[in-house]
């Protein structure tokens, strides 16, 4: 959707199927997925075809290829691709450009906002809109990054986690990752967001981690 960041998707024709989540960047109501082919046999129809006559039947008055219920994983459950359509008839495609630049204009304030900041530490460099760093407190900022400071810092976003939800400012994931102790994870999309809110965000991690 962003002429911008087009780049991001360079190598995707080589894909032979792609899942594409507008309810994610885009903000399309959940669930809201597409599964993306290559193949141009038909293949849906061919994996999930049932056949079903008394839900297509074949001799109708009309051109019967509009009936693509036969193809699809879900059926008659509600359609996701209407929300979609909907969100992109409200918008128009410069709007739905725009909020995806706005929000990784945003992901990379906050990734900078990290960098600068003592005691912040991000796990890599990200390429999109989640960003995944730790905080580490003062008691901690001088100790070599051995097995004890692994251990302790693990216990960190928990224990910050309870304190925002007990004051109610925040609400904001953490998790582990593989040989990874708990890191926060932020995940910059909502058009609503603005630079104060990222810097509201590690404003008050550090006030409420800093006595750690």
């Amino acid at each position: 959707m962003s002429r911008k960041h087009r780049k991001l998707l360079h190598g995707i024709h080589r894909a032979d199927s792609v899942a594409w989540n507008p309810h994610k960047m885009l903000m399309a109501g959940i669930q809201c997925c597409a599964f993306l082919v290559k193949d141009k046999s038909d293949l849906l129809k061919k994996c999930y075809s049932a056949k079903a006559s008394y839900l297509f039947q074949q001799d109708k008055f009309y051109d019967v290829s509009y009936d693509t219920g036969d193809k699809s994983i879900q059926c008659s459950r509600r359609p996701d691709a209407f929300k979609f359509w909907m969100t992109w008839k409200a918008l128009g495609t410069l709007g739905l450009e725009e909020r995806v630049n706005r929000a990784l204009a945003l992901s990379r304030y906050l990734v900078e906002e990290i960098k600068k900041r003592e005691g912040f530490k991000l796990l890599l460099e990200p390429e999109y809109a989640n960003i995944c760093f730790w905080y580490i407190p003062p008691s901690l900022r001088e100790m070599e990054e051995g097995p004890e400071f692994w251990a302790k810092l693990h216990l960190v976003a928990p224990a910050i986690k309870e304190r925002m939800m007990k004051k109610g400012s925040l609400m904001l994931g953490y998790q582990p990752h593989r040989g990874k102790v708990n890191f926060f994870r932020q995940v910059v999309i909502s058009p609503q967001v603005s630079r104060e809110d990222m810097d509201f965000l590690l404003d008050e991690i550090d006030l409420l981690g800093r006595d750690m």
